[in-house]
């Protein structure tokens, strides 16, 4: 019950407060879209980069970690996708970017405030070396299926320049590039560089999770709730089952471990319904799962921190 109290209700009542924020006309869905804005194309990106920029590489980026994680995520794309089609009959571009939600999970806004709360600031390491190409692979992963349903019969040259090209549009991909180029060349920053960013990073995860709980009151649950349940359970699930499975048979190390299944077991992400939305394909599952998803790991969450070592 500690876990619940201390750990997760903090970080889902700022979330609530923007919620109430928004239902009750506090707050406006513009002043929602624009905190959004600020934080997903420059706060987050300026933690981000922060992060992966002082990141030791050599000693985080763990390959039993990151085989992991991923291949949990890639089973909850390939379950959401395959069960969208074969249990929901849903067309193919629908199959992808309901797929998109079991692969990406809320790593930023949910898995780091919660990891921190849960096991301190150190615990973090293994989350920035999770999210550093969380991103990139997600998307990756999902721009390059969309682009193989969306031309089946055409030809595929132009998909790399396509899938290349939405990639390096997204600002997360741009903050975890630069990040990555200044930790690898030991690029010299300015101090006062470095404090500008610092102050960036300290609103980053607050006004998140405030402009979260605006945009969760927008996309309320209508229809498609059979599809959407079974999103939440792949998620919510499925992906963390997995990644304890090979976490366990892989030996990682129990901080590294915390941080594979906490970050496995977040709900959808936001960025599931950016890329149902840039596709304009299955909007309502997408967001509709974002936020049942986000109030049901109330009590799942909890249940992971309690059985965790």
């Amino acid at each position: 019950m500690n876990a619940l109290i201390e750990v997760i209700l903090p970080v889902f009542l700022v979330i609530g407060f923007g919620f109430f924020a928004v239902w009750r006309g506090f707050f406006s869905e513009t002043g929602v879209d624009g905190l959004m804005v600020f934080t997903q194309k420059f706060a987050i990106p300026c933690l981000l980069f922060r992060a992966i920029s002082t990141l030791d590489l050599e000693q985080n980026f763990d390959l039993d970690l990151m085989i992991s994680f991923y291949v949990g995520a890639l089973c909850g794309f390939l379950a959401c996708f395959l069960g969208a089609r074969y249990f929901f009959k849903r067309d193919w571009e629908d199959c992808v970017a309901i797929g998109f939600c079991g692969l990406f999970s809320n790593s930023l806004l949910l898995g780091l405030p919660i990891t921190e709360r849960a096991y301190g600031v150190d615990a973090l390491t293994a989350n920035y070396a999770i999210i550093a190409i969380h991103s990139p692979f997600c998307y990756g992963i999902g721009i390059t299926a969309m682009e193989i349903v969306r031309n089946r019969g055409s030809s595929y040259a132009a998909m790399p320049r396509k899938v290349l090209t939405a990639m390096f549009s997204n600002a997360l991909i741009l903050g975890i590039t630069l990040g990555f180029i200044v930790n690898l060349f030991s690029v010299p920053v300015p101090t006062v560089m470095w404090d500008a960013i610092d102050l960036m990073v300290r609103a980053a995860l607050p006004a998140a999770l405030f402009g979260l709980g605006g945009v969760l009151y927008r996309y309320r649950p209508e229809g498609d709730m059979r599809t959407i349940l079974y999103v939440v359970a792949v998620s919510l699930v499925l992906h963390p089952a997995i990644v304890w499975v090979l976490g366990k048979s892989y030996g990682l190390s129990v901080e590294a471990f915390r941080s594979a299944i906490l970050t496995a077991a977040m709900a959808p992400g936001i960025n599931s319904y950016v890329f149902a939305n840039m596709y304009g394909r299955a909007k309502r599952v997408a967001a509709s799962s974002v936020l049942l998803g986000t109030a049901i790991s109330i009590v799942t969450v909890w249940v992971w921190l309690t059985i965790l070592p």
